[in-house]
């Protein structure tokens, strides 16, 4: 290949992921100056990028002003329990779809990923008079139950591909040696997709931790609320309060980047587990 064509390939390629990055990390960028700003400078016409002064008082006002480290326990309890159930159960099940046959195999696993095609708005009044006929409102099952039932089509879809890449020489040893299923499941085959499992157990827990409407409207105490719930309430008649929700914007979205940056190794690994060949 000619050195000028790669070189301006290479360039071309450079600028399409610099321009990525900086869309994805744009408005990031902004909440944490905003976070940053006087008061002053918030709503400063024409607006100002970098702050004058660094001005923390709105991090602090998060927590003094609102029960916000109780929106923070509520998400990570909610999202937590969520995503091991979904795991839990959505191996299961991807296991059986993977490995029996019967008929109307594909329809099933067609009508499992169809569920998540709903509209959330659309199963929010039949959802809202079941958990209030249950007494769930205002608990934590309240808001696990609906969770779990929109993040198992997602476990299942995801982990039948993964559990259907696998060898089954796997299993056919460990049947000549005397296991039973559950032992070959919980032993062997859990063990294999368990990068693929946190890659999915990732994205469950990121969902259920963004998740809004559902919160919104099966959490009417305060002391229940989840945090995105939580900042959107920040406003109040006759404030609006750009600062401390900027604040509370960055709090929340830091951990979830530390988390993807810590277990990075194993996302990249669940993302190639799906390559293995029989």
């Amino acid at each position: 290949m000619n050195p000028a064509v790669s070189l301006v390939k290479k360039t071309l390629f450079y600028a399409a992921v610099l321009v990525f990055l900086v869309m994805i990390l744009l408005p990031f960028v902004w909440q944490f100056l905003t976070s940053i700003k006087p008061l002053s400078e918030i709503a400063a016409i024409p607006a100002k990028w970098f702050p004058s002064e660094i001005n923390v008082q709105y991090y602090f006002n998060v927590f003094e002003k609102h029960p916000f480290a109780r929106y923070l326990l509520n998400s990570f309890v909610v999202a937590s329990i969520t995503t091991a159930l979904s795991i839990l159960i959505g191996a299961s099940a991807a296991y059986g779809l993977a490995r029996l046959r019967f008929k109307g195999k594909q329809l099933l696993l067609m009508a499992i990923l169809s569920i998540s095609m709903f509209p959330t708005i659309s199963t929010l009044s039949p959802l809202y008079l079941i958990l209030k006929n249950l007494n769930l409102l205002n608990t934590y099952a309240g808001l696990i139950i609906p969770y779990i039932t929109f993040a198992l089509p997602l476990s299942i879809w995801l982990l039948t591909n993964f559990f259907g890449q696998l060898p089954k020489g796997f299993e056919d040893a460990a049947m000549i040696d005397g296991c039973s299923r559950a032992q070959i499941f919980f032993k062997i085959m859990l063990p294999l997709i368990k990068p693929a499992a946190f890659s999915v157990a990732l994205l469950v827990f990121i969902n259920s931790w963004n998740e809004y409407i559902y919160s919104l409207t099966f959490m009417t105490n305060d002391e229940m609320r989840t945090v995105p719930v939580g900042i959107a309430l920040f406003p109040s008649n006759y404030e609006l309060p750009w600062g401390d929700m900027a604040a509370g914007s960055v709090v929340v979205t830091v951990p979830l980047i530390l988390l993807v940056l810590i277990f990075q190794k194993r996302i990249i690994a669940g993302l190639t587990t799906g390559g293995i060949k029989e």
